[in-house]
């Protein structure tokens, strides 16, 4: 440790990456920040509290992007690189905070995040502490546990403690490098593999096993108590859920995690879908004949959030198939489809300008472009995450189209393109659970188990590299051997 102040650095890449989507992750899709502009995500960089007095917070490299496909391999090395070379030309660093998602693959590389860990560790040498932030979602395989001191996830699905999380990690890596050194870590995975859709801490029993991490770690000994879920969506020998416990009282710390892997694999079965389910042609019926408005309709097998193409025109098919929900009295909003080259011919054609064209089906090519015949509602420049936006109009139906693709979770996102949710008969969005603000607005919600790269049926998809047994792909495998290793 230094003499002086503490010395922590500040990266990490964040993603997460579905092996079944077509989509491809390059540089342009990340976000990277640096110097000051990376200090100013985190809040206790800039506004100081007690625990950060004495700590100079030194910025590396950090890029994340919106969940997709697997990132190619020179992107990985780019940004990797620089990241580990601005570790190891830091100058002594007292620890690490790697800020990353967990569920990240690169072409040609199995357990992205471990390699990135290793090389960040031979960076900073075998002194400096590791603390990583990452999302319940994520991946921890043996190589990453050994190699991190610290690592904790998420406890809420939506996820809305994510900066809490990240100053949790934090907080736990300067209480350490003060007073406390290395501790040690039980950790244990099980056989268990479940999208986010059946993991909701909203729900039973994901919310009971959630709710039992914070009394866990303020026992005598304990340090931190963290569940993965793991990523259902890649096919790698590490997708699969995680149980760490970390702390000083070895004995205590494999106690807990053993309790928490067994509650897990024990209501293995009992994981449901967070809102009522059906193909998409059954929750459109459902929600026409609703008297609930508005009415949601998750289009979940390409959400975007999860790794979806976002161009996959199954559900936007079935609408434009539907007399119901292009009828004129009707008013459906489709949030969204990426596609530029249809963005680009509505702002030729102008508001109101007639348009006849094939949308969609480029990156996925599991449907084909979908055929929309209609008018320009709608047109937006220069959104954040969507790029330039058109909305075609179909009758009563409304198809938002991007640029670039971007998921539709807040009301704004609506308003801002002449839309009003509020008062649609159908709400059709590419996402799996509801976020907040439209989970706050759905009078009724369904989950269409859409097909796609992040489809909900997970024994469709074709998993074949991943552990097995492995539940819900082994539904009669035998009870596995829970005992935590200690690291």
């Amino acid at each position: 440790m230094s003499a002086g102040p503490l010395r922590i650095g500040i990266g990490g890449i964040a993603i997460e990456s579905s092996t079944f989507s077509p989509h491809r992750t390059g540089l342009a899709d990340f976000l990277v920040t640096r110097g000051d502009a990376l200090l100013a995500r985190y809040s206790w960089t800039t506004t100081p509290a007690p625990w950060t007095a004495g700590v100079e917070w030194v910025p590396l490299l950090h890029a994340v992007a919106l969940p997709g496909g697997p990132v190619e391999a020179d992107t990985y090395r780019q940004l990797a690189g620089e990241l580990v070379a601005r570790a190891g030309a830091a100058g002594p660093l007292d620890g690490l905070l790697l800020d990353i998602h967990g569920a990240m693959s690169v072409v040609g590389m199995e357990d992205a995040e471990a390699h990135l860990a290793a090389d960040l560790r031979a960076a900073v040498g075998d002194d400096a502490l590791i603390s990583a932030s990452m999302d319940l979602h994520g991946n921890v395989s043996r190589p990453l546990a050994e190699t991190l001191d610290l690592l904790t996830c998420y406890r809420t699905a939506p996820h809305e403690d994510t900066w809490e999380t990240r100053e949790r990690a934090a907080t736990n890596l300067v209480r350490r490098l003060r007073d406390g050194g290395r501790p040690a870590k039980a950790w244990v995975t099980v056989p268990v593999l479940l999208p986010g859709e059946k993991t909701s801490t909203r729900i039973e029993p994901a919310k009971s096993l959630y709710g039992r991490l914070e009394a866990i770690e303020a026992r005598p000994g304990v340090l931190d108590a963290a569940i993965w879920v793991g990523y259902a969506w890649a096919d790698e020998p590490r997708c699969r859920a995680a149980i760490v416990v970390t702390g000083d009282d070895r004995e205590e710390i494999a106690a807990q995690a053993k309790a928490l892997a067994r509650a897990y694999w024990d209501a293995r079965a009992d994981f449901a879908f967070v809102a009522p389910t059906g193909d998409f042609d059954q929750c459109l019926a459902m929600g026409l004949a609703s008297p609930s408005r508005p009415y949601f309709i998750s289009d979940s097998g390409d959400n975007p959030t999860a790794g979806g193409a976002g161009d996959t025109t199954y559900a936007l098919g079935r609408l434009l198939d539907a007399p119901a929900a292009t009828y004129a009295g009707a008013t459906v909003i489709y949030a969204s489809i990426v596609d530029p080259e249809v963005v680009a011919a509505a702002t030729r054609a102008g508001i109101d300008g007639p348009i006849s064209i094939d949308v969609g089906g480029h990156i996925d090519r599991t449907s084909p472009p979908a055929r929309v015949t209609g008018s320009v509602h709608a047109l937006a420049a220069g959104d954040p995450l969507g790029g330039d936006v058109a909305v075609l109009r179909v009758g009563g139906l409304h198809v938002i189209v991007t640029s670039r693709r971007k998921p539709y979770h807040r009301i704004a996102d609506f308003t801002d393109l002449d839309l009003d949710p509020w008062s649609a008969d159908v709400v059709v969005v590419k996402i799996g659970y509801l976020q907040p603000e439209l989970y706050a607005a759905a009078a009724g919600w369904m989950l269409a188990l859409t097909p796609g790269g992040v489809d909900q049926d997970l024994l469709r998809l074709g998993h074949h590299r991943i552990g097995r047994p492995m539940f819900p792909f082994d539904p009669d495998a035998p009870t596995p051997d829970l005992t935590p290793e200690l690291l």
